[in-house]
């Protein structure tokens, strides 16, 4: 990579520190011990290799959900994230190409006679979903008949359902699998209805650093960091995203 600037620096570190933001709500990029408040995952590494190239101290700022850091962006809360690329918050935010790929899909209960994705944007469709999540600003822009219950935090979904105010969860298939455990007779969908691309961002305005870490980003892929942090982690079952093309 290319030596590091000053703007670089600057970019990633304007109070003298890299203020890195973490959604530990996703298990697939992070995971937070609630005994200790340790946390830990891929992101968590790939923000102190990032820190470490920058010869920067790291800073974790932590959230429970990706709507409560992309709100933290408005008060200059955090300098770098990672989270899902998508094109409602590219007014605010500046994106690398996704180093990690994640599905979207639905959990129907017990006894629904849903299998498909397709199936379930019908009239009188209540979808429960996560607040400002990835996947609420793709169901928000391609669902036609089905309505949208939005709850606060990643887990918003299961509390939904189980107090009938919803009819199917939405969300990343991770954590759903997770909800599936708590709920005998769930069934979590096998299709999907979208890929959420998660990746890096910068506040619109840091170009220097945004070209940096469209850089670090592609190294990290190509070198096995990602897929090696991924294993660390303990998830499975998560694709790295491919090279970017020119």
């Amino acid at each position: 990579m290319a030596p590091i600037s000053p703007a670089v620096r600057s970019d990633f570190a304007p109070t003298g520190k890299m203020r890195v933001g973490i959604n530990h709500g996703n298990l697939v990029l992070a995971q937070k011990n609630p005994a200790t408040g340790e946390v830990k995952g891929v992101a968590v590494d790939m923000a102190h290799e990032l820190g470490r190239r920058l010869d920067v101290p790291v800073e974790l700022v932590q959230y429970g959900s990706a709507g409560q850091m992309t709100d933290a962006l408005a008060t200059g809360a955090w300098d770098v994230a990672f989270l899902a690329r998508e094109p409602g918050r590219a007014g605010e935010i500046g994106f690398t190409a996704p180093h990690l790929l994640i599905e979207g899909t639905y959990l129907v209960p017990a006894g629904s006679p849903y299998t498909r994705v397709a199936e379930i944007d019908r009239d009188g469709m209540r979808i429960a979903v996560s607040e400002k999540s990835a996947y609420d600003h793709f169901l928000t822009r391609n669902i036609k008949k089905a309505m949208l219950v939005r709850g606060a935090g990643n887990s918003a979904g299961l509390g939904l359902l189980q107090a009938g105010q919803a009819d199917v969860i939405a969300g990343v298939r991770q954590l759903l699998l997770m909800d599936q455990a708590k709920l005998p007779g769930s069934r979590v969908l096998e299709d999907r209805f979208m890929v959420i691309e998660q990746a890096m961002g910068l506040p619109r305005g840091r170009d220097a650093g945004l070209a940096y870490a469209k850089a670090f980003i592609e190294e990290m892929k190509a070198s096995g960091f990602v897929a090696r942090a991924l294993e660390k982690s303990g998830v499975r079952g998560v694709p790295v995203a491919p090279p970017e093309k020119d």
